[in-house]
């Protein structure tokens, strides 16, 4: 059994050392591998299968271990699904497969307790291990609070002192859309509820010496999920325990919008250090979450190597988003979205057929610019001439040339090295972008040059580049200085998905926190219609420039009620052309109506073959066959006005 030892060393939001260090845990055991302390990031995924179909559910197994999976998750949602575990991990290890295995319970404790005869591990989640949600709010005093605690203590303790008995692991698992009325009643839908949703779990553990636990945060909303996970390794810290974290952002989605939400929430507390094993909750076949989570974690292998950031203390809270205030230039900062731009430097010629990956396609017979919503704000240059006549809402960023700074086209705008900046001798009177480095910030604002028309480019090199970064802002922050800042990151010899998962933590990580005006990307080994759909994504994923649809789509398991993939793409197909609307669908009502409480319009499954539709948190038809569903989800965005007609 895994011993309680001191906390370790701080990450860096608590002690303002922006040199990676992982957050040290102590080490739970799980079967054959171990999770926590100096133990590697481990991977899993969770199976979507029918418990029951033994052979199935088997087979699948054994396609996500050989992928690279080392726990393999199972939903357990009552007696007889637990019971078929031990066939289920008979099979396996007569087939040499050793992978440890974990109970996914919700709502039935006797469950719970069947598991742990078989399963190394068993998952719980606090908000309805014990409670029913009814999204009712209760008014409890002081003592009435406390009997419902003493309820949840004798529902926890059998299963408890059960895995403490057999060596079993446990994940107490928070899932932000199924936080109980209880907790909901009393701290509100919100990161501090999520931790203590958690922590009432944890105190009964401790209570009878059992600490082979390890904990999680889940939310569809990165920024929720790590605010959530910063503000519990807070809590424990004050309550001097350091159990191991389990990342994840629930119902990311398929594709790239979930490679990107999943990059932007796991990716921005892997650059803090913080997480011990990870799952990346793809709308897909479970084994193929394994190499995007193999990616996100594989990049911290050897991160401490990285060149030293000087200490900078925090300018931010890092449990709640308050966007930096700067002022407005052009439509950089002030209240404008953040702005995208593109590298086009190193094209051969810049001709109006290439803008076409930048989300611009020129018609020759009409003599017009076709305009997408996904176009980006600014392509960049460097020397290299235009000839033909721009879009109208495109500007154009070029090498600063001291020789010729007075003739830039229209919507031309120069960028400075920092050396060049600083050597000027006059402040630019047009809107200018300068590029520094944490080396060089200083000296860029403590110039007298610097007036409403700068902009601010950071950028770095760093093997550890986001952390480098955010530390410049601060410094620009601690300096008073409110100009726009764009954060720019230079991507070489990378795949499609790792620049996607790399860009999505570097950038996003930034944006979360409400930091940044803009990104600057380059990655000349990716099609320009990649980074700049990758580029939108992760403004998307921040929630700080909505330029699609959202799917707040859940990865399936085997409490699934109907083919989640295949409902998936049917909705998306018949549904991506609204901009802004944010869809729920999900398979079970574990996680449903909580999960999606933000969704404008919601998908569940309720019963074999029968969907509930919802507009927001309201129940608006029950038992519409699933044969039907998507037609009537259809019928539903119409008659609440929010349906506009795909352009042919």
């Amino acid at each position: 059994m895994a011993q309680e030892i001191q906390p370790a060393l701080n990450p860096p939001f608590f002690s303002g050392d922006w040199n990676y260090q992982r957050y040290l845990t102590h080490t739970v055991h799980v079967g054959t591998i171990g999770i926590g302390g100096k133990e590697p990031i481990r991977l899993q995924s969770m199976t979507t299968t029918d418990t029951m179909d033994i052979e199935a559910t088997v087979q699948q197994s054994i396609r996500m271990i050989e992928r690279g999976c080392e726990l393999v998750r199972i939903t357990a949602p009552s007696i007889k699904e637990a019971k078929s575990l031990e066939l289920i991990k008979s099979e396996l290890i007569a087939k040499g497969y050793n992978a440890p295995l974990v109970a996914d319970i919700h709502f039935t404790p006797n469950a719970a307790e069947v598991a742990a005869d078989y399963v190394e591990k068993v998952r719980v989640n606090p908000g309805n291990y014990a409670d029913k949600k009814k999204f009712e709010v209760i008014d409890y005093s002081d003592e009435g609070y406390a009997a419902e605690l003493e309820r949840i203590r004798s529902k926890f303790t059998p299963l408890v002192l059960k895995c403490k008995a057999l060596g079993r692991a446990m994940r107490i698992g928070t899932n932000h859309g199924s936080l109980s009325d209880r907790i909901m009643s009393r701290y509100g839908d919100t990161p501090l509820g999520m931790v203590e949703s958690a922590l009432e779990f944890i105190r009964i553990c401790r209570e009878h010496n059992y600490h082979d636990l390890i904990i999680s945060m889940k939310a569809s909303n990165p920024q929720v999920m790590i605010q959530a996970y910063r503000l519990l390794v807070l809590k424990m810290n004050e309550e001097l325990m350091n159990y191991p974290l389990h990342l994840g952002v629930t119902e990311a989605g398929e594709g790239e919008d979930g490679r990107i939400k999943s990059a932007v929430g796991i990716g921005t507390l892997l650059e803090d250090g913080i997480g011990d094993t990870i799952r990346v909750s793809l709308t897909e076949e479970p084994e193929e979450e394994i190499p995007v989570a193999k990616i996100l974690a594989d990049r911290y292998k050897n991160r401490g190597n990285h060149k030293s950031i000087p200490f900078i203390a925090p300018a931010i809270d890092p449990y709640t988003y308050t966007r930096r205030h700067c002022h407005e230039v052009g439509n950089f900062g002030g209240k404008e979205v953040p702005r995208i731009i593109v590298d086009f430097s190193q094209k051969d010629e810049i001709t109006a057929a290439s803008l076409f990956g930048a989300g611009y396609s020129y018609s020759v017979p009409l003599d017009k610019w076709n305009i997408s919503d996904q176009a980006c704000d600014y392509i960049f240059v460097g020397d290299k001439t235009i000839d033909f006549q721009i879009p109208g809402t495109l500007g154009v960023i070029v090498n600063f040339n001291p020789k010729n700074d007075s003739e830039y086209p229209e919507r031309h705008f120069p960028i400075l090295s920092a050396d060049d900046f600083i050597s000027l001798n006059n402040p630019i009177d047009r809107i200018h972008f300068i590029e520094s480095t944490i080396e060089d910030v200083d000296k860029v604002i403590a110039t007298k040059k610097i007036n409403t028309n700068s902009i601010l480019v950071l950028k770095s090199n760093n093997a550890h580049a986001m952390p480098e970064m955010r530390a410049a802002t601060f410094k620009v922050m601690h300096a008073q200085v409110d100009i726009p800042i764009v954060y720019k990151r230079e991507y070489e010899n990378l795949n499609l998905d790792e620049f996607q998962i790399y860009s999505s933590t570097d950038l996003g990580a930034l944006l979360v926190d409400g930091l940044g005006d803009g990104i600057f990307i380059s990655a000349p080994t990716i099609p320009m219609k990649a980074i700049t759909s990758t580029a939108f994504g992760i403004l998307q994923a921040t929630r700080l420039r909505i330029s699609r649809t959202e799917y707040i789509s859940c990865p399936s398991c085997g409490r699934t009620l109907f083919d989640l993939q295949e409902t998936t793409a049917k909705i998306r197909k018949r549904t991506d052309h609204l901009k802004g609307l944010k869809i729920g669908i999900m398979g079970c009502i574990v996680n449903g109506p909580g999960e999606m409480a933000d969704a404008d319009y919601g998908y569940v499954g309720t019963g074999p073959g029968k969907i509930t539709l919802y507009k927001e948190k309201e129940v608006v038809k029950r038992n519409v066959p699933s044969a039907s569903a998507v037609d009537e989800l259809i019928d539903l965005i119409k008659n609440y006005g929010d349906w506009v007609e795909p352009e042919s």
